[in-house]
């Protein structure tokens, strides 16, 4: 398949049809060349990122939109749009084979339309880019509801958020313990040609210098290294999972933090679960790729009466289903398939299986309360609440007016992540 027609397909998913980029993008880079995999990924990202500045240029060289069969060719033109301003593929091969598209497409009669606005943008691209940067939509592509969000809970970070937010994140490994040591392995990615450097807080990461493919990884098949951005990686320190215990890992797919409490404690009693049965078989897979064993379940965190009836859990990591605001820089499409009164029922959600939770946790253990989210509703003060409310709960992360640990997005070059650990007192 062309693929600038498998970038217009995805696009039209996730825009027009609310589908997810992490499902619809990897179902398109198998009916396209694998050569052209990182081609069509960069495409499909790099719209979605500056998805208004786009729109708005689409919108000054069209006399009117595209409109129900013909909607896959409007981002069809975001696509051509985004290769010309933000790509370094040469101009001329970006038009002629964002117009060969829409032969795949089956509107070839169309290649007239897409040509015409194509060049006319290469004629008036200084005079339109400035265009679309004279609002705040276009200057922030982000949101409204989302931009004033950060406005208020960071009034001095929210630019620098925004910034993070359109980065390419770089590609973080952990590094699995049973085998070797981070800077053990460091020496094994520099003798395949691999550039990198260890992370000081994070015990067992490593960054790349360069994104590239697992199968150049040394072990990779073997188990010895697994991708996992480096905050995702501080669950376990937070955590601190001892020999023997039984541990749960709540809300666990895809499994890398399942896997990561193993890896530092193999004799340790886990039962990972999650209410998404399709995602749990990523969990297994992941488990079998790492030879690690554990107990997989798909449950309501919020039903703990239906799938355990055993004694209370020494430790348990929430990993709370949350907004996803903390990786946008992963996942630009969070920023358009999220809607403003999403939060108030996550928060919700988020409150009513930390309760549950909280009454698995043996007295005297541990719970991991984590979100990839930076909004203070789903973090600090979900926190403060559940406190406020829970006399048995001892804080042993951050102070009561600033409770837990929230990290930013592009922080020691981290995804946005929060943390807050609790203790329950014994009665």
């Amino acid at each position: 398949m062309n693929v600038r027609a498998a970038a217009a397909r995805v696009l039209y998913q996730v825009v027009d049809q609310g589908q997810s980029l992490s499902q619809q993008l990897p179902l398109a880079q198998q009916r396209i060349a694998p050569r052209d995999a990182a081609l069509l990924q960069e495409m499909c990202y790099g719209t979605l990122r500056w998805l208004p500045r786009l729109e708005q240029i689409v919108q000054s060289l069209m006399d009117k939109p595209l409109k129900g069969k013909q909607r896959v060719f409007h981002h069809l033109i975001l696509v051509g749009l985004y290769q010309l301003g933000y790509m370094r593929i040469p101009a001329h091969a970006a038009v002629a084979e964002t117009v060969n598209a829409t032969q795949t497409l089956k509107r070839p009669q169309l290649r007239g339309l897409i040509n015409a606005i194509l060049r006319q943008y290469q004629r008036e691209q200084t005079t339109l880019d400035e265009a679309s940067t004279a609002n705040a939509a276009g200057e922030f592509c982000h949101p409204s509801w989302l931009l004033k969000r950060l406005q208020e809970a960071y009034p001095e970070q929210w630019q620098a958020i925004v910034a993070a937010n359109h980065q390419k994140a770089p590609m973080w490994l952990r590094v699995n313990r049973q085998y070797h040591r981070p800077d053990t392995y460091l020496a094994l990615l520099k003798e395949a040609g691999i550039d990198g450097e260890c992370f000081v807080e994070a015990g067992d990461a490593i960054k790349l210098a360069k994104p590239c493919d697992v199968s150049r990884l040394p072990g990779f098949d073997q188990g010895w290294v697994s991708v996992q951005d480096a905050a995702a990686q501080l669950a376990v320190d937070y955590l601190t999972p001892q020999a023997d215990e039984t541990i749960l890992d709540c809300c666990a797919a895809p499994g890398g933090k399942t896997c990561h409490i193993l890896e530092h404690q193999p004799s340790a009693h886990v039962t990972a679960i999650d209410a998404d049965a399709q995602r749990l078989s990523r969990i297994k897979e992941n488990l079998a790729r790492l030879g690690l064993n554990a107990t997989v379940k798909q449950a309501d965190a919020r039903e703990p009466s239906t799938w355990h009836s055993g004694p209370a859990f020494d430790r348990i990591l929430l990993d709370a289903p949350c907004s996803a605001t903390g990786v946008i820089r992963r996942h630009p499409d969070i920023k358009w398939l999220r809607r403003d009164s999403d939060i108030a029922a996550l928060v919700t959600l988020q409150a009513a299986i930390l309760d549950a939770m909280w009454q698995q946790l043996k007295p005297g253990g541990t719970l991991v309360y984590a979100t990839c989210s930076v909004l203070p509703d789903e973090n600090r003060h979900q926190i403060r609440d559940f406190l406020a409310r829970t006399p048995d709960a001892n804080l042993r992360t951050g102070s009561s007016e600033v409770p837990g640990r929230q990290i930013l997005p592009g922080e020691q070059d981290m995804d946005g992540f929060y943390y807050a650990c609790l203790e329950k007192l014994l009665t």
